[in-house]
């Protein structure tokens, strides 16, 4: 790099969600600040696998370049499989990529981060602001909770499909006494049947991810810097002071580039922004984490720090498919990029933003508290975690419940027909645990990482329950002709709960399936198979005091260092109850906000 493109005010590492909305704050806030951002995979800028909503399921595909997928251990506890759990990769990381799920934690979470964990202004009240600061609500007008001018759009998307309106109806006869909601994230309450919301625009039918709604925007400004394709090796310190990184190409976009460290520097500030996974692993290759972690991967200790990667948690979820009647409108035609469909519903998005196209397919769901009786159905696994946890937080909710207009799992190993998916994860799963580097100098070096899915029995019973009772919707929908067998449990032909492959559907007043002993072993091992990440990765650099191995303090700086900041879904203490998309922008928010008040810059 010439010497004149070396040397920044802030050096961004990472340009996922939470690293997007800072650059793109502090730049519209003061155009001569010059920042540097440095993303591991590519642009995004006017790709339409990223604009159009109902590509979505593309970025999964194993040669996806949008997506990083960290294997972890084999573990007895899911059947002896190595669990992958993929996190965006390219310039708007997770909200380019992620299923455009607008969902926000429940108000006693982030309450939590600031009363249990001590971190000023970052309970629920410091937080309101950010989150209808970064939002323009296309649903309803003059919503307390809701903000109307803010760069992130949520709307209904394009179309509803009928597999969401089929659930809703069905929800209100089988399941009287909860009613519904028309605003499933406002705070006010849960445990309601809900169309579901999405971030898409309502009037342009396009993805609302933050790369083109903060950053893109200014691009004009030549002291922005954007480096895509460079992987953050370690920060540079003097004296204790951050002063800038280390990077390299990555050889997956820049296979002819040579292998060698560039450095830039940084006069005022080093932010890393590198996710539930990369900024531990910065860090801890620049020398600050545990020792014996450092040690054992060949890097000198900076600081002693052992809650560098530690606090690792996610959202565990399983994806049920089942047969729909082929006059269902589902996405199975786009997810298997069959070129008249591609054509048929990118005509009608490009000329009114409508149509399948502009949708997810996710249009309605639940956040789902039991009640007694769903108590003693869920079984006493799962009572203990109920009464520390969820007693006296009547806001936070244990599962979350809806349909999918479309095959839950890999759609090229299925028979071409229309399907639908059942899908439910845990919200606070109990298993915590951590991610760690294996080298300092290798940069692709597999990551020491187990999420330690089902190794608590409460996870499981809440997995299980999940399974029933999604079943017992998915049978009533006037959509469903029978259950996809491979992605269902083995149960013996003999048994009651038999799954069959062509069915109608069942009234609404029948009576629920009931499972044998036979059935329970059935289902227990079927979940330890199936169970899988909700790409909802967080925690590792956690905000805590220092000696409740806390990584950074309340504004977010790493402990025993200066000019040094973590920034991203990593910094959370404790779990949230929604995809994480809404929480990772306010932590860019709020940390804009932080930066722009510590160099005396206006206007954030």
């Amino acid at each position: 790099m010439p010497q004149a493109e070396s040397i920044f005010d802030i050096i961004i590492a990472g340009g996922g969600t939470t690293g997007c909305v800072i650059a793109g704050r502090l730049t519209a806030a003061d155009a001569s600040l010059r920042i540097l951002v440095v993303e591991t995979g590519p642009h995004t800028r006017d790709d339409v696998m990223h604009r159009q909503p109902a590509r979505f399921k593309a970025h999964l595909h194993p040669e996806s370049k949008t997506v990083k997928f960290n294997v972890a251990k084999e573990s007895a506890h899911v059947d002896g499989r190595a669990v992958v759990v993929p996190c965006g990769q390219c310039l708007g990381g997770g909200s380019s990529v992620n299923f455009m799920m607008y969902t926000r934690a429940a108000a006693s979470d982030y309450q939590d981060w600031e009363t249990i964990y001590g971190n000023e202004g970052w309970g629920f009240d410091s937080l309101l602001p950010f989150l209808r600061k970064c939002e323009s609500y296309q649903i309803a007008p003059d919503k307390d909770t809701h903000g109307y001018s803010g760069p992130i759009k949520i709307s209904y998307g394009g179309v509803v499909t009928d597999i969401g309106n089929e659930f809703l109806e069905v929800a209100a006869q089988y399941d009287k006494d909860r009613g519904s909601t028309s605003d499933p994230s406002a705070f006010s309450e849960i445990n309601k049947y809900a169309r579901w919301q999405k971030y898409i625009d309502a009037k342009t039918g396009t993805r609302s991810d933050v790369v083109h709604h903060y950053l893109y925007n200014q691009e004009h400004n030549k002291n922005l810097v954007i480096k895509t394709g460079y992987i953050v090796k370690r920060v540079i310190f003097e004296n204790h002071r951050a002063v800038g990184i280390e990077y390299v190409p990555n050889a997956r976009f820049h296979p002819d580039a040579q292998q060698e460290t560039i450095i830039a520097r940084a006069e005022k500030l080093v932010v890393v922004s590198a996710g539930a996974f990369g900024s531990p692993a910065i860090l801890e290759r620049s020398g600050i984490g545990a020792a014996e972690v450092l040690k054992n991967a060949g890097v000198s200790q900076r600081v002693e720090l052992p809650g560098v990667g530690e606090n690792y948690q996610d959202h565990q979820s399983v994806f049920v498919s089942y047969h729909a009647s082929e006059d269902s409108l589902t996405l199975d035609g786009i997810i298997r990029r069959e070129p008249a469909e591609i054509e048929k519903w990118s005509a009608e998005w490009e000329k009114n933003g409508k149509g399948l196209m502009a949708t997810n397919g996710i249009d309605a769901g639940i956040k789902f508290r039991p009640s007694p009786k769903e108590l003693t159905a869920i079984g006493p696994d799962f009572t203990r975690e109920w009464q520390r946890y969820f007693v006296n937080a009547p806001d936070k909710p244990v599962l979350w419940m809806g349909p999918l207009a479309l095959f839950g799992a890999d759609a090229s190993v299925a028979p071409e027909r229309k399907y639908f998916a059942m899908v439910y994860f845990i919200e606070y799963p109990e298993s915590i645990v951590h991610t760690h580097i294996t080298s300092g100098e290798d940069v692709g070096a597999p990551l020491d990482f187990d999420p330690a899915f089902l190794s608590r029995p409460g996870d499981l019973a809440l997995l299980k329950y999940g399974y029933k009772w999604a079943r017992e919707f998915a049978r009533r929908l006037p959509s469903y002709r029978g259950e996809y067998a491979p992605t269902h449990p083995a149960f013996l032909q003999s048994s009651s709960v038999a799954c069959t492959a062509e069915a109608t559907p069942v009234a609404v007043d029948t009576p629920d399936l009931e499972y044998s002993d036979e059935d329970e072993k059935a289902l227990e091992e079927y979940t330890r198979k199936q169970v899988g990440t909700t790409w909802h990765s967080l925690g590792t650099c956690a905000m805590k005091p220092r000696e409740q191995n806390g990584v950074v303090d309340s504004k977010l700086n790493v402990y025993g260092v200066e000019g040094l900041k973590v920034a991203d879904m990593s910094i959370a203490p404790a779990n949230v109850s929604a995809n994480t998309y809404s929480t990772a922008v306010i932590i860019g928010e709020k940390a804009a906000m932080i930066i722009a008040e510590e160099l005396g810059i206006v206007g954030v």
